[in-house]
C-alpha cells in the first residue's frame, strides 16, 4: 500500500512539473510574441517641422489585434494608418501581422489611401485565410506643406477632426478587407488649418462599458476631443484615457485600445494665411 500511495504521489509530482514546465514555456512564448508585435509598432513620436504624431497601445491580452504605423513619404507627406482586428489575443494578433505585413509591401510607395485599401483587399482575399476575422482599416495621407489631409476607410469608426471651430467625426464607409472580392473604396480629403489635431482610434475606446454595460460610445470621445482641441497629442490621449478610466470605475479592459493623433502646426505661413 505505501508503495503505491508513493507511486501515485510521484505521478503526481511530475505531472504538476510538467504543467509548471509548460505553463513557463507558453509564458516565453508569449513574452516572445509581445515583444515581436511592439517591434511592429513606431518605435516612438514622429516629430517633423510641420506636424507632430503620438500614439498609445494597449491590447487586451499580451498581444492584441490592434495595429498601426507613421512614416515619412516623399516630399513632406506623412502616412498613417490603424487597423482592428475581431477578437483578442495571439489569433487576432496573427490576422494583425498578416495585414501589416500586406500593407507595408504597398504603403511606402505614395499610392493614394483608397488604392492602398483595394490592394490589402485584393491581397487578403488572394491568400484565401480560411478565418472568421477581419481586420477593419484606416489609411491616411497627410501633405503638411498644404495641410491637406486624405483618407480612406474600411469599417472603422472616425477619425474625429479637433479644431479651433469645434470637433467633427468623419463618417467615413467602407467594407473591411478580405471580405468581397472587387471592392471599391472611397477617399475623403480634408484641409487642416494651424493648431488642428486628428485623432485615430480603434473601437476599444468606443466600447468600454460601464457598470450598467452602457457604452462609453462615440459622442463621449467627440465631447473629450472638444475639451482637448488646444492640447498636445500627448495631452489629447491622456485625457481619453482618463475618460474611458472614469466611465468603467476600475472595470478590467474589455477590448484592444489604440490611438493615434496628428497634430499641425506649421512652420511657415500656410497657403490659406497667405490668402
Amino acid at each position: 500500500m505505501a508503495k503505491f500511495l508513493f507511486k501515485q504521489f510521484m505521478v503526481t509530482v511530475a505531472k504538476a512539473s510538467l504543467l509548471n514546465e509548460l505553463e513557463a514555456q507558453r509564458e516565453q512564448e508569449l513574452a516572445e510574441a509581445r515583444a515581436i508585435q511592439r517591434g511592429m509598432l513606431p518605435q516612438g513620436a514622429l516629430q517633423t517641422a510641420d506636424a507632430t504624431i503620438c500614439y498609445e497601445f494597449h491590447p487586451f491580452y499580451e498581444v492584441g489585434g490592434d495595429f498601426l504605423d507613421f512614416f515619412t513619404l516623399t516630399d513632406g507627406v506623412i502616412g498613417i494608418y490603424l487597423g482592428d482586428v475581431t477578437g483578442k489575443g495571439l489569433p487576432a494578433a496573427l490576422y494583425a501581422a498578416l495585414a501589416v505585413g500586406t500593407l507595408r509591401g504597398v504603403h511606402k510607395t505614395g499610392t493614394p489611401p483608397a488604392a492602398v485599401l483595394s490592394t490589402l483587399n485584393r491581397r487578403v482575399m488572394l491568400r484565401g485565410v480560411s478565418s472568421p476575422r477581419y481586420a477593419a482599416v484606416q489609411y491616411a495621407c497627410f501633405d503638411s506643406r498644404t495641410g491637406i489631409l486624405r483618407i480612406s476607410s474600411a469599417g472603422m469608426e472616425g477619425p474625429v477632426i479637433l479644431s479651433a471651430r469645434g470637433c467633427r467625426e468623419l463618417e467615413l464607409r467602407g467594407i473591411p478587407p478580405g471580405m468581397f472580392p472587387a471592392t471599391a473604396y472611397e477617399s475623403e480629403t480634408v484641409q487642416l488649418e494651424r493648431g488642428d489635431s486628428v485623432i485615430f482610434l480603434s473601437d476599444g475606446f468606443s466600447e468600454s462599458q460601464n457598470d450598467a454595460g452602457e457604452f462609453f460610445g462615440m459622442e463621449r470621445v467627440r465631447e473629450v476631443c472638444e475639451l482637448s482641441r488646444e492640447d498636445s497629442p500627448e495631452e489629447i490621449l491622456l485625457r481619453l484615457s482618463e475618460a474611458v478610466g472614469s466611465y468603467s470605475r476600475g472595470r478590467p479592459q474589455q477590448d484592444d485600445r489604440t490611438a493615434a493623433v496628428l497634430r499641425y502646426l506649421p512652420s511657415c505661413e500656410t497657403p490659406a494665411e497667405k490668402k
